[in-house]
């Protein structure tokens, strides 16, 4: 088994995940090679899928990412994630379980769905007859609300909308503003293939890998409640030698590596930059394993009373070649045009160096928001 040293897996998780060597050319590129990419709506700086584009490519024309999930549909959303519209057959399968039965909050939903059946109906017939919907446009007919004790509680049209998008009926045909507009598949999405379980989960785990570098074992796709033959698809990555076993010097627990990602740290010229990253970066949302592997801890703070903030509802982090170095308590002030730097958290050891590639990076994020005044950092 090989062991790889702290440096070199982290090299591997941060070149896997585009963030060194050359950049990708797209939108398109950045979602295809790390296979998901997460959306949310907090704009405190930039919506989430956005700035985790701009992390790799640098500055881009939002309105292209618009156009890959409205226009030429090569991506679609599911379950707040943009995925590459080629991918949709290894997702179908997940749309054909819901909601699963092995979870409370499943059979649940089963109940509340069977309860609430002419309710479906109703929604799916507007949808077909009137074409694209936003939510306001349904009458609620719920014969049985929605009641688990939780804040959804009694939003019938937002929960009956919720699970037939996770079914694969229904999908987010545009955005108006924060408004989602739905409409049915069968008018957004091409026909798939029926694809064995097998074969689904070893082209999911192969892509999860691949853009991860490395991960802990056992893993999974990271968006699947349920991946029926997961373990006979690592076997099968393991056979095939896809899925390397190695060790991390000085990190407990077994880990696995993505061939390529072992090829590529082999041919050298790792070509680490500075990068900012944000709190849903793909980097960084796998919480334990950016603190065993960079051995940073971060904490998301926006629903902390602010007197519990340690640096700010939005920190955005700072990436220096394969160590993570800082944090950047940051907000846009689209009124004034401005980026406002609250405050810069460098990590003890953090050379002094970096202020300026990280002042350089804060000027580039300001010119693609568009601010026309973007704060220094302090030092």
């Amino acid at each position: 088994m090989r062991t790889l040293s702290l440096t070199e897996a982290r090299r591997l998780a941060v070149r896997s995940q585009l963030l060194a060597g050359p950049r990708p050319r797209s939108p398109l590129a950045v979602i295809e090679r790390l296979g998901q990419v997460q959306v949310d709506p907090t704009s405190i700086v930039a919506r989430a899928e956005r700035l985790t584009i701009w992390s790799r490519l640098g500055s881009y024309d939002v309105d292209e990412l618009r156009r890959l999930l409205e226009e030429t549909r090569e991506l679609f959303e599911y379950r707040a994630f943009l995925l590459p519209m080629a991918n949709l057959e290894l997702y179908r399968p997940a749309m054909r379980r819901f909601p699963s039965l092995r979870t409370t909050r499943g059979r649940l939903t089963a109940e509340w769905l069977r309860d609430n059946a002419a309710f479906r109906a109703y929604m799916l017939d507007e949808l077909a007859r009137r074409g694209p919907l936003p939510s306001g446009a349904f009458d609620d007919r719920a014969e049985v609300p929605w009641q688990t004790g939780g804040w959804n509680d009694g939003k019938n049209i937002g929960q009956m909308l919720e699970a037939l998008a996770r079914s694969g009926a229904i999908a987010i045909s545009r955005r108006e503003g924060a408004q989602r507009v739905w409409d049915v598949t069968s008018r957004l999405w091409p026909e798939t293939e029926d694809l064995p379980d097998e074969v689904v989960a070893i082209e999911l785990l192969d892509r999860r890998l691949r853009a991860k570098g490395i991960t802990r074992v056992p893993f999974g796709d990271g968006l699947h409640y349920e991946l029926p033959a997961s373990e006979l698809a690592i076997e099968s990555l393991l056979t095939d030698g896809v899925a390397v076993p190695v060790t991390v010097a000085g990190v407990a627990g077994e880990w696995m590596a993505h061939r390529d990602a072992l090829d590529e740290l082999d041919a050298g010229g790792f070509g680490g930059r500075t990068a900012i990253i944000g709190p849903f970066d793909p980097l960084i949302a796998d919480r334990e394993r950016t603190e065993a592997l960079f051995e940073f801890t971060y904490a998301f703070e926006l629903y902390k009373p602010a007197a519990k903030r340690r640096y700010g509802p939005y920190a955005l982090v700072v990436l220096d070649g394969d160590r993570l170095v800082g944090r950047l308590d940051v907000r846009m002030d689209r009124s004034a045009r401005r980026l406002i730097v609250n405050g810069w958290y460098a990590e003890p050891g953090a050379a002094s160096r970096v202020r300026a590639s990280v002042r350089a990076e804060l000027e580039s994020l300001g010119a693609w928001l568009g601010a026309e005044t973007v704060d220094r950092i302090a030092g």
